[in-house]
């Protein structure tokens, strides 16, 4: 009960009764009420541990004057189902999971929140409620699985990913890959890799909004509790203190996120879910501004799907906080940012200690590479923008020839039958926000180009997301989509592109003759009708270069 509530109000006496029911004694009732949300559920190992975690968190929140209150909230996976005509529509779970959040924030009164998560589109949409109801709040990455182990190497879902293009090409006995599979993730957890969930929780730490030196420990470990008892005592600081999201969501904070995912070398969605929470916190920040952060930043850590090394490997080498004090003493990113400690940034790294050693995360002033493997594209093929992971890409420049699929299941069956040559670029569509819908993750194709040893000759452009368990050459997220009739959609086989990343540009060799003709004759493919959820998301969704959000954009702050 709220300070100043009438014993006698019949409302307020039903609102008690309900929590007496629950459990609650009027002393738990004076308390502040804060929200703790996971994502868990069986439908994904990401998922799995976050029900031990949260019980920590409410710990946390109650040592220190808090009264917990724990809820659910869905999440998807990119995984492919047994049925593989069905979509996948990766990015309408992020928006159903930050609306599911609001709603039971708003509808219960909850004073602070704390967010769990293990999979990118969970963690962006937890940080996503949080900037819209704007009250005191932590987000917590669920962390990464443990390494598998196959013929004395450590293996992750990556290697299964490309094992089954090799597998596909007879390149790979069939009892070593059921090997591989059965080993390759043995525990709870993301991707133990450098991948999407695993990004998004770095970037989270980089945006202030988790605790420092969180994202990369993995999901088993002890330790994780450890950070849910001091993430729930922090978010009970923050509410003492009155320190809100947009108190720390502001523009340089977004731009030390895009330079942690630039300097790690980390999964493209990220960039999408950086445009979409900008979008929540009426912030101008653009591709143009991820590409300008991403141009500035070298590339300091050797991290897998293009590297060497594992998440876990990070931890041991002093997890973000190493990579954040490495880059902040070379002047990349900004430490006065306020975070959820409630302290700047630059006191967060103060005492953290350099660790020596090691070499998973380099100097800046001896990075792996001068630019990152991330880049920001435009172009006649792209106008509205794209990203390209460029790993592979000899002389960071590619001219190829078009092959066009209005799907992936056809490019891998074009695959299989032998029938992609060195020098294709091979055209995914209709996999955008809309044509997808909800920009399904390309894995499959790219991935088993890279198990039969094509990475580097024969590269994928696609509409929708690109999987963070892939290399590269791989362009995604081009828009105009071609859904919407953008200049994807008009690509014909044969057709010459390329990739320039030195320049920023992907352009196809196409007239403005033609391309005028071709657009008169264009009719988009038939596609399955949709209902529920899909259609009023397909109905709503912006494009991808706006975050691929479905609501208006918020008031800019004062």
């Amino acid at each position: 009960m709220g300070k100043g509530a009438r014993p006698t109000d019949p409302f307020d006496a039903t609102h008690r009764a309900r929590m007496h029911a629950m459990g609650l004694t009027a002393a738990q009732m004076s308390q502040p009420l804060v929200g703790v949300v996971t994502s868990w559920n069986e439908a994904a190992p990401a998922n799995m541990a976050l029900a031990r975690q949260a019980q920590a968190v409410k710990r946390g929140v109650r040592d220190a004057g808090g009264t917990p209150r724990e809820f659910n909230t869905i999440a998807g996976a990119d995984s492919r189902r047994s049925d593989r005509t069905a979509p996948v529509a990766s990015l309408a779970h992020r928006e159903v999971i930050a609306d599911s959040v609001e709603l039971m924030v708003r509808g219960h009164s909850h004073r602070a929140l704390v967010g769990l998560a293990g999979c990118d589109m969970s963690m962006a949409a937890m940080m996503m409620a949080m900037a819209r109801l704007d009250i005191p709040s932590v987000v917590m990455f669920g962390g990464t699985s443990l390494p598998g182990r196959y013929q004395d190497r450590d293996v992750t879902l990556q290697d299964v990913a490309e094992a089954t293009g090799a597998h596909a090409a007879d390149h790979m006995a069939d009892t070593d890959f059921q090997a591989l599979v059965r080993n390759a993730s043995p525990s709870a957890g993301a991707g133990a890799g450098h991948f999407n969930a695993h990004t998004m929780g770095c970037i989270a730490e980089a945006l202030g909004l988790a605790l420092p030196g969180t994202a990369s420990i993995p999901a088993p470990y002890d330790s994780r509790d450890d950070c849910g008892f001091a993430t729930g005592k922090a978010v009970m600081a923050l509410l003492q203190d009155g320190i809100r999201p947009r108190d720390i969501l502001t523009r340089t904070a977004f731009e030390n996120g895009a330079t942690i995912l630039a300097a790690t070398g980390g999964a493209t969605n990220a960039v999408l879910h950086l445009l979409a929470l900008a979008h929540e916190c009426g912030i101008e920040f653009d591709l143009g501004s991820v590409a300008a952060t991403f141009r500035r930043t070298p590339l300091i850590a050797d991290l897998k799907p293009a590297g060497r090394y594992l998440a876990h490997d990070l931890h041991a080498a002093g997890g973000m906080p190493a990579v954040m004090r490495q880059l902040l003493d070379s002047g990349y990113l900004d430490g006065t940012c306020l975070t959820v400690t409630g302290r700047s940034m630059a006191e967060n790294l103060q005492d953290r200690p350099r660790v020596a050693d090691q070499d998973v995360i380099l100097p800046a002033s001896q990075p792996l590479a001068a630019a990152t493997s991330l880049v920001v594209l435009t172009g006649n093929l792209a106008p509205d923008g794209a990203l390209a992971k460029a790993d592979g890409l000899p002389d960071r420049c590619m001219t190829g020839t078009a092959r066009c699929f209005d799907g992936e299941e056809a490019g891998l069956a074009a695959l299989e039958r032998g029938d992609v040559r060195d020098g294709d670029m091979l055209v995914i569509r209709y996999q955008g926000p809309k044509g997808g819908p909800g920009m399904p993750a390309i894995l499959d194709l790219p991935a088993a180009l890279c198990g039969q040893g094509a990475d580097g000759r024969i590269s994928v452009i696609t509409d929708g997301c690109l999987s963070g368990m892939l290399r590269g050459p791989c362009v995604g997220h081009i828009g105009p989509e071609a859904a919407l009739g953008g200049p994807i959609a008009m690509l014909h086989d044969g057709d010459r592109i390329t990739i320039d990343l030195a320049a920023g540009r992907i352009d196809m060799e196409v007239s403005d003759a033609e391309m005028s003709a071709r657009q008169k004759d264009w009719q988009p493919p038939p596609s399955p009708a949709l209902d529920g959820a899909l259609s009023k998301y397909q109905q709503l969704v912006r494009p991808a270069s706006q975050g691929a959000v479905t609501h208006a954009p918020t008031a800019a702050p004062d």
